[in-house]
């Protein structure tokens, strides 16, 4: 009886010190921390981390390109070099606007210059092609052996075909590198 009137007298005396923000009496069901539309709003507000530049990869997979391209921006801003590689992806493939092969191409080079292999990849690859960029040999060689060197298969695939971007372009996209549509 005595723990009853206690708890009682504490519960009466949080009552009496909430707000009425914390009277909720049916608490929040589905807290927006964790998210989509949170992830979102921390990047407009700045505060990025691995976590909610990962979040931009879903947001692209259930097309809401808009929205993954704001996360992606600002993980590039950040430094986070996997997000540059996808804004490079969404560019290419016309993801929240139209396709622009030569912004793709900056960000592989933006990636490539910032030490990711997988950048370098495809930035060797654009030079290969002359894909958003002119087409140099050299310095497509020097990419490509870049991303060798970090293991990436493909570069290696391409380095053991003479640079041959063929063997790691599917023949669906042969089309794209074709200088007539663009």
């Amino acid at each position: 009886m005595k723990y009853a009137i206690l708890l009682a007298s504490i519960l009466c005396a949080s009552q009496a010190f909430a707000s009425e923000d914390d009277l909720d009496p049916g608490g929040t069901l589905n807290p927006d921390e964790m998210s989509l539309k949170r992830s979102v709003d921390l990047a407009r507000e700045g505060k990025v981390d691995m976590m909610i530049c990962a979040q931009g990869y879903v947001m692209t997979k259930k097309g809401s390109h808009d929205d993954a391209l704001t996360i992606f921006k600002e993980c590039s801003k950040k430094g986070y070099t996997h997000a540059m590689t996808w804004m490079s992806y969404m560019e290419t493939n016309g993801f929240g606007g139209p396709e622009n092969p030569g912004i793709a191409a900056d960000w592989d080079r933006r990636a490539a210059e910032a030490g990711d292999p997988i950048g370098a990849l495809n930035y060797g690859l654009d030079l290969l092609r002359g894909h958003g960029v002119e087409r140099d040999l050299e310095l497509a060689k020097k990419y490509i052996d870049e991303a060798a060197r970090a293991g990436i298969r493909d570069a290696i695939d391409v380095q053991e075909a003479d640079y041959d971007y063929h063997v790691v372009t599917p023949d669906a996209d042969n089309w794209r590198y074709d200088k007539r549509f663009y």
